[in-house]
């Protein structure tokens, strides 16, 4: 069982910065791939960014150039550093990630998915 807990959210105005974090705490895992998400009532919840083991990362062109994602291996803490905020930005952000362990030489893989935290953009 993993948890995720996202935190780093708030309101701040268009063109600032904020980052959020989002820590995976359990027992006897690793972090396969984690993805960064946000949703605004009424709209389809959008990918953001992602991060996988391999270091490699993807993100929506709605943020390429102003956010980026990185990783912790040790601490298990999957960051999502946004710059130049625009309105647009505003909504619920959550993390979701893929994880896996070894039970008796076999790899057993889960997904799990935080709460979210509210990143408010305004003028």
């Amino acid at each position: 069982q993993v948890d995720l807990v996202e935190s780093g959210g708030g309101m701040v105005q268009a063109g600032e910065s904020l980052t959020l974090s989002c820590t995976a705490s359990g027992r006897n895992f690793s972090i396969k791939h984690m993805e960064w998400y946000r949703q605004v009532p009424g709209t389809q919840r959008e990918l953001v960014a992602g991060i996988n083991r391999g270091g490699d990362t993807n993100y929506a062109d709605s943020v390429k150039g102003r956010f980026t994602v990185t990783s912790d291996v040790d601490k298990n803490v999957v960051y999502l550093q946004m710059n130049s905020l625009k309105l647009e930005d505003t909504g619920l952000y959550w993390c979701a990630g893929g994880f896996e362990k070894v039970v008796q030489g076999r790899i057993i893989y889960w997904e799990r998915r935080g709460q979210g935290t509210q990143v408010t953009v305004s003028r």
